[in-house]
């Protein structure tokens, strides 16, 4: 990670440059490391980028869940002291967008999503998984990526250490149960905010 990682209280995030606020939502298994171009081109663009450490695996077990996270994020704008921000979210982090966008529309200029789950994606693949076989979980961690490269030995072994972990494992099972529940498919397209919703190279995407 070239960035440094700040803690305030509760909160560990990063953050560069200054202007209009960007905030960067990771995903489920998402490093904040992953965003280093994002902060890179952003920040010195008259854009003042924050990604915060979202507490995905912190959380108490009946915390852990989308509606819980929207909050947390509501409390670190709060915390910020801004106004109104850009939402950047990929995967979860999308979906946290999302259902924080839904609950507090004034705070937001715009929202980009990836891949959001809650609505089209299925980030991992369906069927059972061998958590335990280290080439399932490279395979299963390349197919995410359009380039299978994106997927560094970094990203591949946080990931079999997170399915690897009972914790982290119920708390992600958690997770992908709140995603079905908090389904957002109908709500895109009500929002009135400026919005772009990207698939991959190979899918669609939706601008508003």
């Amino acid at each position: 990670m070239s960035h440094t990682l700040k803690t305030e209280g509760k909160y560990n995030y990063i953050e560069a440059g200054e202007g209009t606020p960007i905030i960067v939502l990771h995903g489920l298994m998402g490093g904040l490391s992953n965003f280093d171009a994002v902060i890179d081109y952003f920040s010195d663009k008259g854009y003042q980028v924050i990604i915060p450490q979202l507490p995905v695996y912190s959380m108490s077990l009946i915390k852990t869940n989308v509606k819980a996270f929207a909050k947390y994020l509501g409390e670190f704008i709060t915390f910020k002291g801004f106004d109104k921000v850009i939402l950047l979210g990929n995967s979860l982090g999308g979906h946290i967008g999302l259902y924080y966008t839904k609950l507090n529309p004034e705070h937001v200029k715009a929202l980009i999503i990836t891949g959001s789950s809650s609505l089209y994606e299925s980030a991992m693949g369906g069927g059972y998984t061998k958590r335990s076989d280290y080439e399932v979980i490279k395979k299963k961690a390349q197919d995410v990526f359009y380039d299978p490269a994106v997927a560094t030995k970094e990203i591949v072994d946080e990931v079999y250490e997170t399915v690897n972990d009972r914790s982290k494992l119920i708390k992600t099972l958690a997770i992908a149960k709140s995603a079905i529940r908090h389904n957002m498919a109908k709500d895109l397209p009500r929002h009135a905010h400026a919005y772009v919703y990207c698939l991959g190279k190979k899918r669609r995407g939706y601008t508003s």
